[in-house]
């Protein structure tokens, strides 16, 4: 009896160990052996990717395209920003932006800039903007940005020399209203990059003004 109990103890230890190698084995080839297919492998590589754009656009421009976007100020709390080309030019971070109209000026071929200032609409010389803006010559594109008060100032020379650079609205354009726009000198008709909205008391989003505009798009590079 002694006899035939060890030997079924030593059979069943046999058959333990033969199994545990047996899975041990299979496990291991299993994991050397799955694979997941190249194509599936770099699907999810390239979704998980993420795409960034220049200015932060919702989605990248064409070739022979510029990037920009631009915001207007938020009341008199929070001043304006341009960004071109992933090239932030005014911001409040930079500290050269200021009350009433912010404008920078980019070469329309390179996407150079070239200038940027801001001109106090409320309390500052309208003659300072008149002169720049005469300035601005066919290759250059102009970005404007509104900020706290563009429009106490703004007179009828101003309007026009506006107008001529593509604006819809800027013979609208009066006290604590909010306005964004791109425009060049050689537009044929109005500029489909701009944005107003009228300083009214039953709509303003803040108290004495209305909400920031924000305005993003791709220009076409100028060919001379």
């Amino acid at each position: 009896m002694r006899m035939s109990a060890l030997l079924r103890l030593l059979a069943l230890i046999f058959m333990l160990i033969t199994s545990w190698v047996i899975v041990r084995s299979y496990i291991s080839f299993s994991w050397k052996t799955i694979r997941l297919p190249r194509w599936l492998a770099g699907s999810v590589s390239k979704e998980s990717r993420v795409v960034r754009t220049k200015c932060g656009l919702s989605k990248p421009c064409p070739n022979n395209f510029f990037a920009f976007k631009i915001l207007s100020g938020a009341a008199n709390v929070v001043g304006p920003s341009m960004c071109f080309e992933d090239h932030m030019i005014m911001s409040p971070v930079k500290d050269n932006v200021g009350r009433g109209l912010n404008i920078a000026l980019v070469n329309g071929s390179t996407g150079t800039v070239l200038r940027q200032s801001f001109f106090d609409m409320y309390s500052g010389d309208p003659m300072l903007l008149v002169k720049f803006l005469k300035e601005i010559t066919d290759d250059m594109l102009v970005l404007v940005a509104s900020y706290d008060d563009p429009g106490t100032k703004m007179n009828d020379e101003l309007r026009v020399l506006f107008s001529n650079l593509g604006s819809s609205y800027a013979k609208q354009l009066g006290f604590r209203d909010s306005w964004v726009f791109l425009g060049a000198r050689d537009i044929k008709s109005n500029s489909p990059f701009e944005q107003f909205l009228k300083n009214n008391p039953n709509t303003n989003k803040y108290e004495g003004w209305p909400e920031l505009l924000e305005l993003e798009g791709c220009v076409p590079r100028k060919i001379f």
